[in-house]
């Protein structure tokens, strides 16, 4: 399948608008929070970042994809909560300064899981004589400049231009989720065939991954006692995956968006979840009341 400019150019430039705009909402006091009270944050990095592949590759096998659906599968166990999950945990009315916080740290963390992982998952599954091969070290650059980079200029910007940074945040957020849908769906519409041809067999693996991890996420912050809305926040961190990252990868990285399927119909399933979430989160806040609402400790 032959790059295009859609999936090669304009979509990373989303992600790095994204992560930017991710940026503008950061301050270095954020990280704080893992020192301060370490056990919410701890919990979602074991949700995301050990359980969440074991969940992808538990999801793939009983599922028995093929070769490149399982893959895709594993790629997307491998990308935790991006923007989206932010935007879904605030509108949640989940505990956004933790989910933001797992979101950054995830994303310096998976910079160097990722390449690793995924290079395990393309020789189990597709041979060391594959055509496709993942240089490590490069893919490691390839994620940083899309991820991490992004990040670090919008910090910067806010530490040097507050109000600039206050009154873009919003703007650049929500463009820049605007911008993706809109990739997105010229993706779906140009591939349109070829993911009606595998929507069967990956509508039920994508939907099994989103709901079980968003469930663990949820049993395991109550199982460690957190307050509802860490819970809320852990829960959706778990459960929606970076799709646009894992699509970057699967086009720009890998060169051949079939890896991408999985993480492309995860991403309409994901909108139809998230807004189910949405509405279950705020009726716990409901019924546990609004004292946890007004606190903002993680």
């Amino acid at each position: 399948m032959q790059d295009s400019v859609l999936t090669t150019v304009f979509l990373p430039a989303s992600l790095f608008v994204i992560m930017l705009g991710m940026g503008l909402s950061l301050v270095p006091d954020d990280f704080r929070r893992i020192f301060v009270s370490p056990r919410a944050i701890t919990v979602g990095l074991v949700n995301q970042l050990i359980l969440l592949p074991l969940v992808g590759y538990v999801v793939a096998l009983v599922f028995n994809l093929s070769p490149m659906m399982t893959v895709g599968i594993i790629l997307l166990s491998l990308c935790p909560g991006g923007a989206t999950s932010n935007l879904i945990t605030h509108a949640s009315k989940g505990d956004t300064a933790l989910s933001v916080s797992l979101t950054a740290i995830t994303s310096v963390i998976t910079v160097f899981t990722i390449p690793i992982l995924l290079s395990i998952a393309l020789n189990r599954w597709l041979g060391k004589g594959t055509e496709i091969e993942l240089p490590v070290l490069e893919t490691i650059g390839k994620i940083m400049v899309i991820t991490v980079v992004p990040v670090l200029i919008g910090m910067i910007i806010r530490g040097k231009a507050l109000d600039f940074a206050l009154r873009m945040e919003k703007a650049v957020r929500i463009g820049s989720v605007v911008i993706f849908v809109l990739i997105l769906a010229g993706v779906i519409i140009s591939k349109r065939q070829l993911i009606a041809d595998n929507f069967m067999e990956l509508s039920g693996a994508t939907l099994t991954l989103n709901l079980v991890t968003m469930f663990m996420g949820y049993a395991m912050a109550m199982l460690f006692h957190l307050k509802i809305r860490q819970a809320i926040s852990i829960s959706i961190e778990s459960g929606i995956q970076n799709g646009t990252l894992a699509i970057v990868i699967a086009t720009s990285i890998l060169g051949d968006e079939t890896f991408a399927l999985p993480a492309g119909i995860y991403s309409l399933i994901m909108f139809i979840t998230g807004g189910i979430m949405i509405f279950l989160s705020q009726q716990l806040i409901r019924s546990f009341g609004d004292k946890e609402l007004a606190e903002n400790e993680i």
